[in-house]
């Protein structure tokens, strides 16, 4: 963060000074979880599931923190927020938060964040979002803007209320990018999130099926991922994928520069010529209107090209050539946890442990991975799909895990495991498809799961772990590994 003075913090916040004269300069990070606190940083106290941040006040500020930003007073120089209705705009109130003391700290970091990118005009912000994909294409826009200039992104899905502003306090004046991810629960939160921190580019990767208990439809959640690109100034650029009508239909509510990405013959960045390995990695011809590179993938899944494409679409735009946008790909490895992570065991087994989040259309993108993988070589390799359910999906949630039951059929993957009660439509689905044996069973939760799998596990074998992160699924994966080593 740019250095600020307490004083200088509550002014912008309209927050009140406590224990403190405001001197203290915050020349370290902006932390929210007391362990990270370090010389000159400002830990940011909420109130938790378990504990109350407020708690660990004195604690960082011995440990050499400048001050606190707080709900209410603490011991040590602090900046007390000052108290909000219901949250910041339309975003998200803290579960926990009884006495309104996070939702007033939240919308005081929200603040300080759109204070700092106004205090750095030479920062270019990037903002994702999509029902899938948005993570990993964080990493890749981050990975093919680091050779143009230092870049923040953050790490993992630091896509919320509290995650969203804390990247943003990442940015100082050395900063010329400025990627981050935008979730979205609700119609306004993108909206919101835009307010913190106004992109100059927007990329809209997909309308899906995530969250539409939440949004009722893929339109609803079409609109509320259009709030991005409605955010964008005039001289800004919006990165749609072409392939995607709902997508692509959100043209006409920016007044940006508009740049098609996909494979379609309407896409201005565009991938032709694409093949993958062994390992489910994907090679394409990179067709721009600067020229043409031929690019090679690290991350694994044929769904990369199409991130990997909003990723070069962003970093033309911002100065690149088609031929650094190709290098850098190549080098761009996966970065986040539990997302298409292959890791190869001394016997042979490749563990694909893709078990950060899933919806339907992220786990047939898996399930065809896995069967690239498994038939890359002669004989094919057994292939394995220990899955779980997937989350927040309404309505649609016995038709969606039926579904995904089917395609593993369809695919041949030889061992289909399902696992817990809320994924039962999914082996229903894989039942009626055609598959009665042993080809596709139903396990109670992840023990049981570990337990099968390292019974029935035989070298060579190929095993996909995936569900919504809500069952903590890789812990299937993480427990293969440890059998043997990784």
């Amino acid at each position: 963060m740019i250095p600020l003075s307490l004083a200088e913090i509550a002014e912008v916040v309209g927050g009140t000074l406590h224990g403190t004269d405001g001197s203290p300069v915050v020349t370290g990070s902006v932390e929210f979880d007391s362990r990270e606190i370090g010389a000159g940083g400002l830990y940011v106290a909420l109130p938790g599931a378990r504990v109350d941040g407020h708690d660990f006040a004195a604690e960082v500020v011995a440990a050499g923190a400048a001050g606190v930003l707080a709900g209410r007073p603490v011991d040590g120089p602090a900046v007390i927020a000052p108290p909000v209705e219901s949250g910041h705009g339309n975003s998200y109130v803290l579960a926990d938060d009884a006495d309104g003391a996070g939702a007033a700290v939240l919308a005081a970091l929200a603040k300080l964040a759109r204070h700092v990118v106004d205090r750095l005009p030479e920062l270019t912000v990037v903002g994702v979002t999509g029902s899938s994909g948005k993570t990993t294409t964080k990493d890749l826009i981050a990975a093919v803007l680091a050779p143009l200039g230092r870049t923040v992104a953050p790490p993992g899905s630091f896509n919320n209320e509290l995650g969203h502003p804390w990247t943003v306090l990442r940015a100082d004046a050395d900063t010329r990018f400025l990627v981050l991810e935008l979730s979205a629960r609700g119609t306004g939160h993108i909206a919101d999130l835009c307010r913190v921190a106004p992109p100059k580019v927007g990329v809209v990767l997909n309308v899906g099926s995530a969250h539409l208990g939440e949004f009722g439809s893929r339109e609803g959640i079409a609109q509320a991922k259009g709030e991005l690109v409605e955010a964008l100034p005039a001289d800004g650029v919006a990165i749609l994928n072409a392939d995607d009508p709902l997508v692509a239909g959100m043209a006409p509510r920016t007044a940006a520069k508009v740049v098609l990405v996909g494979e379609s013959g309407a896409a201005a960045v565009r991938a032709v010529d694409i093949e993958l390995d062994g390992r489910a990695r994907a090679g394409f011809r990179l067709v721009t209107p600067a020229g043409e590179a031929d690019v090679r993938l690290a991350v694994h899944g044929p769904h990369q090209v199409g991130n990997a494409l909003s990723a070069a679409a962003v970093a033309l735009e911002l100065g690149a050539t088609p031929q650094q946008v190709a290098d850098a790909l190549g080098n761009a490895e996966r970065v986040s946890e539990h997302r298409m992570a292959l890791s190869e065991r001394p016997d042979g087994v490749t563990v694909v442990n893709d078990a950060y989040n899933a919806n339907p259309e992220s786990v047939r993108a898996a399930l065809k991975s896995l069967a690239t993988i498994s038939r890359a070589t002669a004989p094919a390799r057994r292939s394995w799909a220990v899955l779980g359910a997937m989350a927040e999906l309404g309505a649609d949630h016995v038709r969606a895990h039926d579904e995904i039951g089917r395609l593993a059929v369809r695919l041949d993957i030889n061992k289909l495991v399902v696992v817990g009660p809320d994924a039962r439509p999914m082996h229903q689905g894989a039942h009626l498809e055609g598959s009665w044996g042993e080809e596709a069973v139903l396990v109670p939760d992840v023990a049981a799961a570990v337990e099968l799998l390292r019974d029935q596990v035989r070298p060579g074998d190929v095993v996909l772990v995936k569900a919504s992160k809500t069952y903590g699924l890789w812990r299937v994966a993480e427990a293969l590994l440890e059998a043997v080593g990784k």
